[in-house]
């Protein structure tokens, strides 16, 4: 998967690369505005161009559902023990949002100042070496065996326990037997989620087993592996859930280039920071909380208790919600001095206007969020792949990515209502485009709470959850 996302992404890059090199796969303008465009694009070059888009879209997937589980997989057991495993977390997410932040800023600036056949060139050049690479050094990895299909074997436990509904669990426990993976320790399901245990019930074994011992028609009798794997992805549902709500106060970002903007932004009388890179702000200091953690707090507590130390999982999770609270919450200070200040000013009517507060106020939430992200995202990651089966790890990996972008549909939906609601009776919404007649501090305040009650739920989820595999030895 990794090796078919690489080389789809790799055709995406040099796809998009050649709409700056061969004339004909744009339209022909003299400058970069529109209006200076005679020609509007036609149907091959929007797909040129749609088509670039795609096969990166589909590369990154590929490539991000699987390398995380994949590094993973190359840990031994005494690396696991050692603590190495938890690093190797903290660093793969600190390396991802580095590489964030210098496609946002060096090469950025390179298509800038050199052109976009120079700045859509170096990635191509960067994702060549990377795929190389990671061919070269294939027969170095270790491949985990692939038992199945596991979006298909989940469908298939689903399927055979309706099937099977009417069955009497409570007479063929005492009678019955489960159908058994070959050379599997597991000999019966377990208690909880009990009507899925009807899944993996043999009936008749002459007729619902091969010779082989396998099932003859898998829609209609599954393993108790099978059964105890859907349990267990149901079963972090809930603490899965509770990371949309962070994702909700990450995707705030957009507004937090407006209310930059509207501020001074000058560290020097001759040197002003773009309102844009205080999202890097962010990254920069998830980059530093994961040093200060691994490098320094980890082995200075171990050193004094004399033992290795580490927060767990769910810790890590809870920390991460906590602080993204907080987090928003000063937003909600800064954003409600700023319009206060910009009332004063005699700004309502200006929403480009530079009211006379440093942006640098808006450093906290940036340092905030990135521990935030940091510990939240880290945690799950690490929670994902450790509760659920080796088998699911490729899913495990993917079900932070699938929470962020459901936060996306959810934060939307929020912006949606509070428009709707706050911007009736002809009132000014609370997310107006004129940001100082608008009152964004309400609308912070609100996602604020949300998140509140969002880390109640999850302290809820959490004790409902019991504790985690690495604390049950």
């Amino acid at each position: 998967m990794i090796a078919f996302g690489s080389v789809a992404s790799l055709l995406g890059m040099v796809l998009l690369w050649l709409t700056t090199l061969i004339p004909m796969s744009k339209p022909l303008c003299e400058g970069f505005l529109n209006d200076s465009c005679n020609n509007s694009p036609t149907t091959i070059q929007f797909l040129i161009l749609h088509s670039s888009f795609a096969l990166m879209s589909v590369g990154a997937g590929g490539i991000r559902s699987s390398s995380l589980a994949f590094g993973v997989d190359q840990l031994t057991k005494r690396d696991k023990d050692a603590g190495i495993q938890e690093s190797y977390f903290s660093w793969y997410y600190a390396a991802v949002s580095m590489s964030s932040l210098i496609g946002l800023t060096v090469v950025v600036y390179i298509q800038d100042y050199m052109g976009w056949a120079v700045g859509f060139g170096i990635p191509v050049i960067l994702m060549l070496i990377a795929t190389v690479s990671f061919f070269l050094a294939s027969r170095f990895y270790v491949m985990a065996e692939v038992k199945r299909n596991m979006l298909s074997s989940i469908a298939q436990v689903l399927v055979a326990s309706y099937k099977n509904r009417f069955l009497q669990l409570s007479q063929e426990t005492e009678n019955g037997t489960y159908h058994q993976e070959k050379g599997s320790d597991l000999l019966m399901p377990t208690e909880s989620l009990r009507f899925l245990n009807k899944a993996c019930i043999v009936r008749n074994p002459s007729q619902d087993l091969t010779p082989e011992g396998r099932a003859r028609n898998p829609w209609n009798l599954c393993t108790v592996e099978q059964v105890e794997e859907l349990k267990a992805l149901v079963k972090v549902v809930p603490i899965w859930s509770t990371g949309i709500m962070m994702g909700v106060n990450m995707s705030q970002g957009s507004f937090l280039v407006l209310e930059a903007s509207s501020m001074n932004r000058h560290i020097t009388p001759n040197f002003e920071i773009p309102a844009g890179s205080f999202v890097s702000f962010m990254i920069v200091a998830l980059v530093l909380w994961v040093i200060i953690y691994d490098r320094i707090l980890v082995p200075v507590v171990s050193k004094i208790r004399g033992y290795p130390a580490k927060l767990g999982a769910k810790k890590k999770i809870g920390v991460g919600l906590f602080t993204s609270c907080l987090s928003i919450a000063s937003l909600v200070i800064v954003e409600s001095i700023r319009r206060k200040i910009a009332i004063e000013q005699g700004y309502s009517d200006q929403p480009e206007a530079v009211v006379n507060m440093s942006a640098l106020w808006l450093l906290p939430r940036q340092i905030l969020n990135g521990l935030a992200e940091c510990s939240n995202v880290i945690g799950q990651n690490e929670f994902f792949l450790n509760e659920l089966p080796s088998s699911m790890a490729s899913l495990a990996s993917s079900l932070n990515g699938l929470g962020f972008s459901l936060a996306s549909l959810v934060a939307s939906f929020i912006l949606s209502v509070v428009d709707r609601v706050s911007g009736g009776g002809g009132h000014e919404s609370w997310i107006s485009s004129n940001i100082n007649k608008g009152h964004y501090d309400s609308y912070y305040c609100l996602i604020c709470a949300l998140s509140f009650l969002n880390f109640i739920y999850f302290i809820y989820c959490s004790k409902s959850y019991g504790p985690c595999k690495d604390r049950r030895k």
